[in-house]
């Protein structure tokens, strides 16, 4: 069995199976089983159905996943409505043929079978879904492993889904390694969608490439947000602060570094320093908390030492730190005068503590936000919308945001650059493969 873990108290919760390779062969089977009935069946029904049930359990499984996860009740009530919405919005969506050349070719999609989806433990639910929602929409069935941090909800919520789909359709499997390693080179898998790591997505890619697989890959990121001179830090400092710290910090896309350009740059620490001291961080099952602990303890010894590398290579700790007590609390911290050779800047720190970077003009401060082998989002923030737009395309990232961060609606596309992404993510082409009709009348003798 595998512990489950309270984050505000590091005491166990429960214990869930670990699962194994007889376990991946039998789910497996089933999900290929399911198949042929599955893809030829008008799915509409079906995810509506989905999204009912995701909607009605989160009053009783959002107090479990803030348990397991830690975030505050409400945002755990809000990752249900927003799973919910992605139910029905793919449940809206078809995949019609498209007609080319001179009338008589036709490009159809088709699915490609059972999908092993892997989810981290940051929006378990949420992530769930976002692979869930247009896997079946496609046609595929689904094998589902999630986060060893966070098993707990999606079993149960997987169980709930159970009830509205045919059997095989989803299975969910708990467990730790080498559960992931089963599940992905398994024959029958057809297609492998991961969010995650970029060490732990090169492992995944290297196993997907013995059979080719299909593969999908949303990893790390290490968001870069611009601030641009002449920039009034009390209109942006509330929402790029937030950019950074929902979620404890621990959201892929959020912002992990903030470059600060002249002026700025001093106004940008105070604001975001003030907003810092007045969080309220505790139990996430407490009323009025807005920032729960970290899920984890690898995690949170992580952003420890991050912070104190930086603090011994010159960075100002202006607020914020390790907390006392049970539990892996951690307050906002902001980071002044942090620089490009600091772990802090150049990796994905993954929770709560921002560096900013004071620097001299926007061409270093667009040269240093590109310097990253992550490349999933980015934000410019400045009173001139025209000039943040401009600069704003010079990022190289797959989404990039003036004066906000964080917004995706459900029918925007989520690309991502260099390191963060690989096969599209969370679309129904994605979980397709197209193939080509020609149609001609017989020939004529």
């Amino acid at each position: 069995m595998l512990a489950v873990e309270d984050p505000a108290t590091g005491q166990r919760i429960t214990s869930v199976p670990n699962a194994g390779r007889a376990d991946v062969d039998e789910a497996v089977r089933a999900a290929v089983g399911a198949w042929p009935a599955w893809r030829a069946t008008d799915r509409h029904t079906a995810l509506m159905s989905c999204a009912v049930v995701v909607e009605e359990a989160a009053a009783v499984l959002a107090p479990v996943l803030t348990e397991e996860q830690g975030k505050p009740l409400r945002e755990a009530e809000a990752e249900f409505a927003k799973a919910a919405a992605r139910f029905r919005y793919f449940a809206r969506l078809r995949l019609e043929p498209q007609v080319v050349g001179d009338g008589r070719i036709e490009v159809h999609h088709r699915p490609l079978g059972p999908v092993a989806a892997i989810t981290p433990w940051d929006l378990p639910v949420q992530l769930a879904v976002a692979k869930l929602a247009p896997a079946f929409a496609a046609g595929n069935t689904v094998v589902l492993k999630p986060s060893p941090h966070t098993p707990l909800t999606t079993l149960h919520l997987g169980r709930m889904l159970a009830e509205v789909l045919p059997p095989g359709v989803l299975t969910v499997l708990t467990g730790q390694d080498p559960l992931g390693e089963y599940l992905v080179s398994h024959p029958g898998i057809r297609k492998i969608d991961f969010t995650g790591s970029v060490p732990t997505g090169k492992r995944v890619a290297t196993a997907a490439a013995a059979a080719l697989k299909r593969l999908t890959l949303e990893l790390g990121g290490n968001g870069p947000a611009i601030v641009l001179p002449g920039t009034d830090p009390a209109l942006i400092a509330k929402s790029l602060f937030w950019s950074a710290f929902a979620n404890c910090g621990q959201i892929g896309i959020a912002v992990k570094r903030v470059y600060a350009i002249g002026p700025a740059y001093d106004g940008i620490v105070e604001a975001l320093a003030a907003l810092a001291e007045k969080v309220v961080v505790g139990d996430g099952r407490t009323p009025g908390t807005q920032m729960g602990p970290v899920n984890n303890r690898p995690r949170y010894d992580r952003v420890t030492d991050f912070t104190e590398e930086a603090r011994a290579r010159g960075a100002r700790v202006v607020t914020g730190g390790r907390l006392d007590g049970p539990g892996y609390f951690f307050a906002p911290a902001i980071l002044a005068e942090a620089h490009d050779g600091m772990r802090v800047v150049r990796e994905e720190q993954f929770g709560p503590v921002l560096p900013i970077v004071r620097c001299s003009t926007v061409d270093e401060a667009v040269g240093l936000a590109n310097d990253s082998s992550p490349g999933s989002c980015g934000s410019v923030w400045s009173t001139d919308e025209q000039r943040g737009a401009e600069v704003a395309r010079r990022l190289e990232c797959g989404t990039v945001w003036v004066n906000e961060h964080l917004a995706l609606p459900l029918d925007e596309p989520f690309p991502g650059s260099k390191q963060s992404e690989l096969g599209g993510s969370g679309d129904i082409a994605g979980n397709t493969e197209p193939f080509v009709v020609h149609r001609h009348p017989p020939a004529r003798n």
